[in-house]
């Protein structure tokens, strides 16, 4: 009885010094954890490394649809190889978009240029527009920065800079192509060109007009506006004085739209032509139903429904964004999964190389397949001619 009595008090009084041990012990197995993921976390962050994207383009303002646009372009890029990531030098790698807002302003576009170097972005996708990539080119290329870029002024690629690529078709093809179209299937005659003097309008309307005076058109007027104009009613009653059979309009959708507006309204049955940039939904939003199959216009890249994973992208973007793609968001996306290849092809990160890589490569994408000549221009780029109908355009066909 005494015996018994004895032992329990000895194990009542072991009882806290186990319980003390055991709580040390869990103590330093969370502490042994804690290390273990610590270590764990530093292991893997060691085997990934962060690639910045640079996007450039106009976020706000009357061209905010466009840069909204091809920015989701870039966008449903990253987050799809963000998903599925390549590994380069054996670490996988996480791409970050930085996306910023250059106004469709060169100042601005050299301000955002500057902004993306200083942030060690050494791939950058834009600009969109050419007045603003021909002075922020030359920040970039000092920076030592790889460009993807859809502005089509020729002198983009005339400047010399090593890995400046122009992922669409230039001036040259647009407004030639326009031109021909208008001359051989459309049969015109007297055609008159107004450019809103942007290093885009006044390139994409002199390629016009020299191809149209080429292929035989009567080139009756040159007028000039501003990338910021809404009223064209005095150019428009002097080009109906004219008679004219089609204005070709160097310039943006924001005044595409009102500019189709003013011309049904002053009864000129002519047909609106352009390039690319008149090639959107903003033009039927803007324009209303003046806009239809009296509007043509010239886009760079194949017919989206009939490339081979051109649905597909179509189908993964609007689930997406909740809206359907426009004029560049599938050469957005293609610029950044090209950047991508060739950083696997290079099994490298270093903009030199990459380049290096995408100068002597070739790369097959939703909207093309993208090789470069010695200046950085596509080897060859599909050029689609496009209508309006309900609104929206409507590609009738590629050559």
């Amino acid at each position: 009885m005494h015996l018994s009595l004895h032992t329990a008090r000895c194990h009542a009084r072991a009882r806290p010094v186990i319980a003390f041990y055991k709580e040390k012990d869990m103590q330093l197995k969370k502490i042994v954890g804690a290390l273990a993921a610590v270590g764990l976390a530093a292991s893997v962050q060691a085997q990934e490394a962060v690639v910045k994207i640079g996007q450039s383009g106009p976020l706000s303002g009357s061209q905010a649809f466009a840069g909204k646009d091809n920015e989701n372009g870039a966008r449903l890029a990253v987050e799809e190889l963000n998903a599925k990531p390549i590994t380069v030098g054996g670490k996988k790698i996480k791409f970050e978009l930085q996306s910023e807002d250059d106004q469709g302003d060169p100042k601005s576009g050299v301000n955002v240029a500057q902004k993306l170097i200083d942030a060690n972005v050494r791939f950058v996708l834009g600009p969109y527009n050419s007045g603003v990539t021909i002075p922020a080119s030359k920040v970039y290329s000092d920076g030592g920065a790889v460009v993807a870029t859809v502005g089509s002024n020729p002198k983009i690629t005339q400047q010399g800079y090593k890995n400046l690529y122009r992922i669409n078709a230039s001036d040259t093809q647009l407004g030639s192509k326009m031109a021909l179209y208008a001359a051989k299937e459309l049969k015109l005659k007297n055609v008159a060109v107004i450019d809103d003097r942007t290093a885009f309008g006044q390139g994409v309307a002199q390629e016009f007009e020299k191809q149209a005076r080429a292929s035989g058109m009567n080139v009756v007027a040159h007028e000039f506006t501003t990338d910021k104009s809404s009223d064209f009613t005095a150019i428009l009653t002097s080009l109906k004085a004219k008679k004219v059979e089609a204005i070709f309009l160097g310039g943006y959708a924001p005044q595409g739209g009102p500019m189709a507006r003013q011309m049904k309204q002053l009864g000129i049955n002519a047909k609106l032509l352009g390039g690319d940039t008149i090639c959107a939904a903003e033009m039927g939003k803007l324009g209303g139903d003046a806009v239809g199959e009296n509007v043509l216009c010239a886009q760079g890249g194949a017919i989206l429904d009939k490339s081979e994973s051109g649905p597909a992208f179509k189908a993964k973007y609007k689930q997406r964004f909740n809206q359907d793609p426009d004029v560049y968001a599938a050469s957005f996306y293609d610029g950044m999964m090209m950047y991508a290849d060739a950083m696997k092809k290079a099994n490298s990160t270093d903009p030199a190389k990459v380049g290096a890589e995408i100068a002597k490569g070739t790369y097959k994408g939703v909207a093309g397949t993208y090789s470069f000549d010695d200046k950085g221009n596509m080897k060859q780029s599909p050029v689609t001619i496009f209508t309006f109908r309900n609104s929206q355009p409507t590609p009738i066909t590629s050559y």
